[in-house]
């Protein structure tokens, strides 16, 4: 599969009674995946209205890793988008979801 984009972020949403699940699940990535794991952010961070970890890989990780988050995610939601210089069109026509998509506070990339 062809990719739009050399690096991605992955964003896992939790909440204080999934919040070790989504911890195990992040986790699990980087060991068999390579990734780069952030940090478990028991707040909210940047555009997102959930508690997140994120997840950073490069296109060559994309084809494994996403259809097992999707199979792992145990019902958490996780966003997915490219990366590139421009955060706004990242976090909405370089997203995509799986499980249910949530709105994202887009008002901190300005211009809204």
């Amino acid at each position: 599969i062809a990719h739009l984009h050399t690096d991605y972020h992955a964003h896992v949403y939790f909440d204080a009674q999934t919040v070790a699940r989504a911890s195990a699940l992040c986790e699990e990535a980087g060991r068999r995946f390579g990734v780069t794991v952030g940090r478990v952010h028991r707040k909210l961070v940047g555009p997102h209205p959930r508690w997140s970890c994120q997840l950073s890989f490069g296109h060559a990780s994309y084809d494994s890793l996403i259809p097992w988050l999707d199979a792992h995610r145990d019902g958490l939601t996780v966003l997915v988008h490219g990366m590139t210089d421009d955060p706004l069109k990242d976090h909405t026509e370089h997203a995509s979801w799986l499980g249910e998509p949530v709105a994202l506070n887009l008002g901190i990339f300005g211009g809204l």
